[in-house]
């Protein structure tokens, strides 16, 4: 430790009282003393992993002081300081970096990979950039509610450029989102430096580019760190915009432990060492006669006992006992579903006035309901789903959005973390991709990890049979399917439509929500007007015969319906699935125990696709009862092409008549 010398770091504490100067050292001094802790614990193996943050206390301490206790901060791997001035007791800090049951992801996720909604705090995923569009939801919530809140948000000079940090400035500026963008730059991302990551002077003007106030600061000094974020946060929380903010700072350590720093020449680090913000603080303390040598000891010493006082609480928890009924039941929020009739008439409408009556007297049901895509206020969407919504809702509730997939996704996982309902519209299903990231990793983990809802319906516009070529007419439920944590409904009649989607609103998980453009204004059907839902997992037998088994969902039910019409001499059941998942196995395996025989149908290529699994399942579940093989049928082993001819040619439809004949014969 530095004597009591005179600091390397020019310290001005304007108008701080003493109380406050020593609050701010003593803050800083908790995650410096429990970081030297967790480094004698690694080497000692009872901690897997560590990313430290020595030497950028100041920043994660500065910011969460100059922040109301209630305002939510999304800290990065080296923010400890965040959370110990969250107040977050020590035991449960310690359990959670020890894989125990007290931490807070049950085991599931290390390190600092969580979040808690008691401190809001909401952690970070592997892949960076994410988190910046949440905190954009987040601060769009409070901007709804008038809150007068301030969202603050890490990442690193690195996370400065993945596609995530560049749409979520984008959209907190177009929309004004009170929220502070802090960058951490600490000259090195793993091993490479920032010479090798940007070109620009300052990642301060990258702000610039996006009408963003930006500023730079010494990301060593807590005075200037809290003074000026203090006095940011205020200004924002009296007039909402985005703030972005530069840290200059230096990692001592290696990316994490096992990386180490020989990477780093040795002068740099000479110098940055002198920089250090707690001794420098320290010295400055010492020479304002705030702070004593012997004031310091009983400090540190406190925090020590507090530190070891902790880990024996956390070392006596017993560990995780693996239990399968657990692991699988916390991967989607319970939700209690709630079963409501019609109590109108019925009227014959079109599949897209189902969807769009659906969403409406949704958002008259929820009245915070938030729905977003491209073009969807005054213009009504792409197919016009949303229509006449802003004279109804505003344009608070019905939000047109840059294109930006993956940002917006992000924002409605914001909304949820939030406590607010949000429907995402992506303008077609294919440019999902553009937001697959958050949707497949921060959606669909979310609860599992650390208990959180993922309150967000993704509307997919979807599928072939429209000439729409390779980039607009794909039926991509397959890439969802396979991922745990989220639910996927595919209907084919616009009553499903419509109930389907008012339950999709209602569960507080993931919903893809899959509706086929070559339906919207070709299938009509008798729906009732007024709001009513249906349950998930419920397949629907919509013919009934002894000799097959056909299963099947989207435009491929109307394919076969038009096929039996076609062979009225072919006694089927005909399984229309609506959702995905869950699936309604038990329909499935009662129905070919009954037949003897299956066929799947898709409209998706084979490969990969549900046909494979359900297929699987069958084989599995109902081998005894087979009298044939069961046969997928599938769209061909390409990208969907554009002319008719060859989209004909492509798709699955042409080839079910004969694979049905096939599978009787057998």
């Amino acid at each position: 430790m530095l004597s009591s010398t005179k600091s390397a770091i020019h310290y001005d504490k304007k108008n701080l009282d003493n109380e406050t100067l020593l609050e701010l050292y003593k803050r800083m001094l908790k995650p410096r003393l429990i970081e030297e802790k967790m480094l004698i614990l690694l080497r000692q193996g009872k901690v897997s992993k560590w990313f430290s943050g020595i030497g950028q206390e100041a920043i994660s301490v500065g910011v969460t002081m100059a922040l109301q206790s209630k305002e939510y901060i999304l800290p990065m791997h080296r923010n400890l300081g965040v959370f110990t001035t969250r107040d977050i007791p020590l035991h449960r800090l310690f359990s959670q970096w020890q894989g125990k049951a007290n931490g807070f992801t049950k085991g599931r996720d290390r390190s600092f990979h969580f979040g808690t909604q008691e401190y809001h705090i909401v952690g970070m995923i592997s892949h960076l950039g994410p988190q910046l569009g949440v905190a954009d939801g987040i601060a769009l919530a409070s901007k709804l509610k008038k809150t007068n809140q301030v969202t603050a948000v890490f990442t690193g000079e690195g996370g400065t450029s993945e596609g995530d940090f560049h749409e979520a400035l984008n959209v907190a500026a177009v929309w004004q989102l009170p929220v502070i963008f802090c960058i951490e730059n600490n000259g090195y991302g793993l091993s490479t430096p920032t010479s090798e990551q940007y070109l620009c002077k300052d990642l301060a003007d990258k702000g610039k580019g996006y009408g963003i106030d930006s500023f730079i600061l010494d990301g060593n000094n807590i005075l200037e760190v809290y003074s000026k974020v203090l006095k940011l946060a205020e200004s924002v929380r009296n007039r909402p915009r985005p703030i972005l903010i530069e840290f200059k700072t230096f990692r001592m350590r290696g990316h994490e432990e096992a990386s180490g720093t020989k990477y780093v020449p040795e002068a740099l680090m000479k110098e940055w060492e002198g920089k250090d913000p707690i001794n420098n603080f320290r010295n400055y303390l010492l020479n304002l006669g705030l702070l004593t040598t012997a004031l310091d000891d009983q400090l540190q010493s406190t925090i020590k006992v507090e530190i070891d006082d902790a880990l024996k609480t956390a070392g006596a928890e017993e560990s995780i006992i693996a239990d399968e009924s657990v692991e699988l039941n916390d991967v989607y929020a319970p939700f209690e579903y709630q079963h409501i009739d019609s109590q109108s008439k019925g009227e014959d409408i079109r599949f897209i006035d189902a969807i769009s009556q659906g969403l409406r007297q949704s958002m008259q049901r929820h009245k915070d309901l938030v729905i977003m895509g491209q073009d969807i206020a005054e213009y009504g969407g792409a197919f016009k789903i949303t229509e006449g919504f802003v004279a109804e809702f505003g344009k608070d509730r019905v939000r047109n959005t840059p294109i930006c997939e993956s940002a917006i996704v992000e924002t409605a996982m914001g909304l949820s973390i939030a406590g607010t309902k949000a429907v995402v519209e992506m303008q077609f299903a294919d440019f999902v991709s553009s937001g697959f990231n958050p949707i497949v990793n921060y959606l669909a983990k979310s609860h599992y990890r650390w208990n959180e809802n993922a309150d967000v319906v993704i509307r997919m516009p979807c599928g072939a049979g429209v000439a729409a070529g390779p980039f607009h007419s794909q039926t991509n439920e397959a890439w969802f399917t396979k991922t745990p944590g989220l639910k996927v409904v595919y209907p084919a009649f616009p009553y499903d439509a419509k109930g389907l989607l008012a339950t999709a609103i209602n569960d507080p998980n993931p919903v893809l929500f899959f509706e086929h453009k070559a339906l919207y204004r070709s299938i009509r059907q008798e729906v009732p007007a007024d709001y009513f839902t249906i349950p998930f997992g419920k397949a629907a037998l919509l013919k009934e015969g002894s000799a097959v088994t056909i299963i099947t969902y989207g435009a491929a039910v109307h394919w076969a319906l038009d096929t039996l019409a076609k062979n009225e001499d072919i006694e089927a059941d005909l399984i229309d699935l609506r959702t995905l998942q869950p699936l309604d196995t038990e329909t499935i395996f009662s129905s070919v125990k009954k037949t003897g025989r299956a066929i799947i149908l898709q409209e998706d290529s084979m490969f990969g696709g549900i046909a494979s699994d359900l297929s699987a399942m069958i084989m599995e579940n109902c081998f005894e009862y087979l009298d044939a093989p069961v046969k997928r049928v599938a769209s061909m082993e390409t990208p969907i092409p554009f002319i008719n001819q060859l989209e004909d040619q492509y798709l699955a439809k042409g080839k079910f008549e004969n694979a049905l004949r096939a599978v009787l014969a057998y």
